[in-house]
């Protein structure tokens, strides 16, 4: 088990193509050709007497399923098995950012912002307060400013002292003493018809 655990997570990316019997840069006709060949010599059917020839048949066909996808065939010719590893887990498109964060040069990075602020909590700290309510915060949207906020209440005083000094007063208040009468819904019956 651990050998195949080592043999599975390898860097170098070469076990594949010694499984179908060609060496690393083979094309894809080659790497077809070779398949069918070994995949005919090794079919379980074929060798009814031989129990390791379906565990052989089996290594041939995930040699060829990967070997035949060029997105995890760039995987595994770049990091090897444990490219493809990184890619079931996270994503294909994670695979260079994974193996970028966890080169040598990125960790004694983040080492010496580690020892430079005394402690990561006080960089982030440090970062976010600057970036959110310092100097560096961004500006929202379309230009608007939001320290010149006015409240609704001094918004509505300010439109009536606008208006007073117009010389314009608004109406406040309902007249007491009305001499009209309101009908709001006629003597007559209405009646209301839907489609149905």
């Amino acid at each position: 088990m651990a050998e195949q655990r080592s043999r599975s997570l390898s860097t170098s990316g070469e076990a594949l193509y010694e499984i179908l019997g060609l060496e690393k840069g083979a094309t894809h006709d080659e790497i077809k050709k070779s398949y069918r060949k070994l995949a005919l010599k090794h079919h379980p059917d074929k060798n009814p007497d031989n129990p390791e020839a379906a565990e052989t048949f089996k290594e041939i066909n995930n040699a060829h399923a990967i070997l035949s996808d060029v997105s995890k065939r760039n995987i595994y010719d770049k990091y090897g098995s444990l490219g493809l590893y990184v890619a079931e887990q996270f994503g294909e498109e994670n695979v260079n950012a994974y193996f970028m964060l966890s080169s040598w040069w990125a960790k004694g990075l983040f080492a010496i912002c580690g020892i430079l602020t005394g402690c990561y909590f006080c960089c982030c700290l440090c970062c976010c307060c600057n970036c959110c309510f310092g100097k560096c915060k961004p500006t929202p949207p379309g230009g608007e400013d939001y320290e010149n906020y006015v409240s609704p209440e001094d918004l509505e005083e300010q439109i009536k002292t606008d208006m007073e000094s117009d010389g314009y007063t608004p109406i406040a208040m309902q007249p007491r003493n009305a001499n009209e009468k309101t009908q709001l819904i006629g003597d007559s019956h209405r009646t209301y018809q839907t489609d149905s």
